[in-house]
């Protein structure tokens, strides 16, 4: 402890400190929103918070999230999702909406001016590609977006790129501080198959996986790959559903494209086949793409060795009527997974399938690495932004519909019973959920720019 003063604002005491490469016994100390000690010893501070028996870890940064807003409030806004957030202790999000696309410097920042005092945690926004408005790609990462989202097939309303708008997009990121996060499934594919399931006159739930193929994701990994080999830009694989897509990723590696990968709580969580049953409440892409249990346990190890590079949500809500109110090629896309995910990490290192170094490493501190916010964010070092989550690592909770705080109103993972949970969050040093209340309101949460700002 250098130059430490000799009252501080908030002490966590007794609590074990868990990093990315190891875990320690001790207090951590807040000054000023920032972490301004660690000691062995106890010293002096305005409030004290008694940590024995939990874990202290920074806070979880989600880095791919739709709030929807401004788009669809009666989907999801950012008051209700990021309060959602700040119960189950993620305390940074990077957002993007589809709804009301981010395409220049003068959308994110009227987007950003909308947010202002509308989130409870603290948000970075990222930004859409477009075909026809690549140009626009150097101003808007100039404005903050913490990177840029492309699609290689037409989806939530978004044009896909061709292989030649990613090879012009990938170009002009080459020059910029910020990754693409791309969405990788082939659009001739995807067309084909919904021409020949719509012509056979299927509507039926088991559309969903024939419809997004795993031939689709593999298959725009690989050009992904090609591209990411000749062009110097950083390139982040969008929830990656499965082995075979993993498989893809692997051998873009092993020919030297230096591809991220990300992957989701439902690809370690669901089965694919529970589409035929829960129909529209399944219907995400890419699907679940896991057979059984053994499947999930692949997914699982990938997680634990590394082979995936970090963790989001792809948090995409849609209320039950919203759900129900259409065909199945009609609904939306998409589930809600912000109030869960973190316990789903720490029942995973419960059961032993990772350590909970692993979960800081997955979900904290690489994604802030990826896109440029650590180690102000994703960090338990003095002087990091002191954003703080106590875990309870035994705590059993049995997930329900009715304590979801997102506005869907439900999960996929309902009548599961989970192992560990946050009990209590801070955003720089500031409580802002303490069990299941939140304590703070919308507009305590600022803007994070990415690295290009």
């Amino acid at each position: 402890m250098n130059d430490a003063p000799k009252m501080f604002d908030l002490g966590l005491e007794n609590g074990v400190l868990v990093g990315p490469t190891g875990r320690a016994y001790g207090h951590l100390y807040v000054s000023g929103g920032r972490i301004a000690a660690i000691a062995a010893q106890p010293l002096p501070a305005a409030e004290t918070v008694d940590a024995r028996d939990l874990l202290v870890m920074p806070g979880m940064v989600d880095a791919h999230v739709h709030f929807m807003d401004p788009g669809d409030p009666s989907r999801e806004d950012f008051p209700t999702a990021s309060a959602a957030a700040a119960r189950a202790g993620v305390t940074t999000v990077i957002e993007h909406t589809h709804a009301r696309p981010v395409r220049t410097a003068a959308e994110l920042e009227a987007k950003r001016t909308h947010l202002n005092d509308r989130s409870v945690i603290d948000f970075g926004l990222a930004a859409h590609a477009w075909p026809d408005r690549l140009d626009a790609v150097d101003g808007v990462v100039g404005a903050g977006a913490a990177f840029i989202k492309a699609f290689t097939c037409t989806t939530h309303g978004v044009p896909g790129l061709r292989a030649a708008d990613l090879h012009a997009l990938l170009t002009r990121l080459a020059d910029l501080p910020v990754p693409c996060l791309v969405h990788a499934e082939d659009e001739s594919l995807t067309e084909e198959a919904e021409r020949a399931l719509r012509a056979a006159g299927r509507d039926d739930p088991g559309i969903v996986p024939r419809w997004r193929s795993r031939a689709a994701e593999e298959i725009a990994i690989a050009v992904v790959g090609q591209l990411a080999r000749r062009l110097p830009a950083r390139v982040v694989i969008a929830h990656v559903s499965g082995a075979g897509a993993l498989a893809e990723v692997a051998r873009a590696r092993e020919a030297g494209a230096p591809l991220l990968a990300e992957t989701c709580p439902q690809y370690l969580t669901l089965l694919e086949a529970e589409v035929l049953e829960h129909a529209a409440f399944r219907k995400f892409t890419p699907p679940a793409r896991a057979g059984g249990r053994a499947d999930l346990d692949r997914m699982w190890h990938a997680v634990a060795v590394g082979d995936i590079d970090y963790i989001a949500t792809d948090h995409a809500p849609a209320t039950p009527a919203q759900k129900r109110a259409g065909s199945i090629w009609d609904v939306h896309f998409g589930l809600p997974g912000i109030d869960t995910t973190l316990s789903v990490l720490l029942d995973g290192a419960q059961a032993g399938r990772l350590t909970y170094e692993r979960v800081v490493e997955l979900y904290s501190q690489r994604p802030a690495q990826v896109y440029g916010l650590y180690p102000r964010k994703g960090s338990l070092e003095v002087g990091a932004e002191a954003d703080l989550v106590l875990v309870d690592p035994k705590q059993e909770w049995r997930v329900r519909d009715e304590d979801i705080i997102s506005r869907a109103g439900w999960s996929p993972l309902a009548g599961r019973t989970l192992v560990g949970r946050a009990v209590r969050t801070y955003v720089r040093g500031r409580l802002v959920a303490d069990g299941d209340e939140v304590k703070a309101p919308p507009g305590t949460g600022r803007f994070v720019a990415g690295a290009g700002a």
